[in-house]
């Protein structure tokens, strides 16, 4: 058993893996979480009080950091500003949060000798043409696009920087776009699925060329539990299960599956420097740690996910109307 510290654990894929380690190990975990707009204290409920820990708190708060490093073995950093359109808008707060935020940690971790993992993304590399075949892997250059993807490979840049120069025991990991339970209303997929549920529109930046490869928030905590078993300490790792859709379809296929005609969308202003496409390559998670994702069908994740939402209308219900509020003002 070990005591897992997780950054930003009240936020989308940090309460999964929460959810996640807690049903599949016996690990305790602490969650570490300044509850901003994105972080919701109920997508922790009904976890075992014997097993699990909420702090309220900053992960730039260095005092608070290091007493809570002293007393754990591991810590995984989902902490993250990570929403491209806000990003464009207000960048301060990704540079104060994914830079800032980072290195505070990372300095605890080196006081501490804690085993570290930094959860980053595949927008650190840019986007590909939808005619390449190629897809990213470890040895991609980064070419960030937005505030959000280039202060996520500043942060990367730090750990990769705190392992050479002060032997801080870390790992990276690059996932895809996520899909799931407990996902912010203003991302892709949940702000598509409660419009219809809302009866608004579903809304396409563009003409909805733009390709993602989406993976299920469970295949991704899944991949963060065996780097943190297997993993070689200084290397990082892309995790992604194939899942490349383009926008369109995606918003078709949401409709359909709830019932609406598969035109039943508004195109909107499409967002700036608006990366094409993502491809992930996770063939050295595969091959070296022997990870395998669950959730290969797209459509039936899709569908699960949809009957989340509509189960949990409380849960999403008062953030809706901000969300969309926000949407209004830049056109989209």
């Amino acid at each position: 058993m070990s005591r897992v510290l997780v950054t930003g654990g009240a936020g989308f894929i940090g309460s999964n893996f929460v959810h996640y380690a807690l049903a599949n190990t016996d690990h305790t975990v602490t969650v570490l979480d300044a509850l901003t707009y994105a972080g919701n204290r109920a997508s922790l409920d009904g976890l075992p009080a014997d097993r699990f820990e909420f702090v309220h708190g900053d992960i730039r708060n260095a005092e608070l950091v290091d007493e809570l490093f002293a007393r754990h073995d591991l810590v995984v950093h989902y902490a993250a500003e990570s929403h491209n359109d806000n990003s464009l808008h207000d960048p301060r707060p990704f540079l104060e949060t994914n830079i800032i935020g980072t290195y505070t940690l990372l300095e605890a971790a080196r006081r501490h000798g804690t085993r570290f993992h930094h959860i980053s993304t595949d927008e650190v590399y840019g986007d590909l043409e939808l005619d390449d075949p190629a897809r990213f892997t470890e040895d991609t250059p980064y070419n960030p696009s937005s505030p959000y993807s280039s202060t996520k490979a500043g942060s990367d840049l730090l750990v990769r920087a705190w392992v050479r120069s002060f032997g801080v025991q870390a790992t990276i990991s690059n996932c895809s776009n996520n899909y799931g339970p407990f996902q912010h209303v203003e991302k892709f997929i949940p702000r598509q699925i409660t419009n219809v549920l809302t009866g608004e529109r579903p809304k396409l930046y563009g003409a909805g060329e733009n390709v993602r490869d989406w993976i299920h928030a469970n295949d991704h905590s899944s991949a963060v539990l065996t780097i943190l078993e297997k993993g070689v300490i200084g290397e990082t790792y892309l995790i992604g299960a194939d899942g490349e859709k383009n926008n369109k379809d995606v918003v078709e296929l949401i409709l359909q599956l709830l019932g609406q005609e598969p035109d039943a969308y508004d195109h909107v202003v499409d967002r700036p420097g608006h990366d094409m496409r993502y491809a992930i390559d996770s063939t050295k998670l595969r091959t070296e740690l022997g990870w395998m994702p669950q959730f290969s069908d797209f459509e039936s994740g899709l569908a699960d996910t949809i009957e989340w939402y509509r189960a949990h209308t409380g849960w999403w219900g008062p953030e809706k109307a901000a969300a969309e509020a926000r949407y209004k003002e830049q056109g989209q």
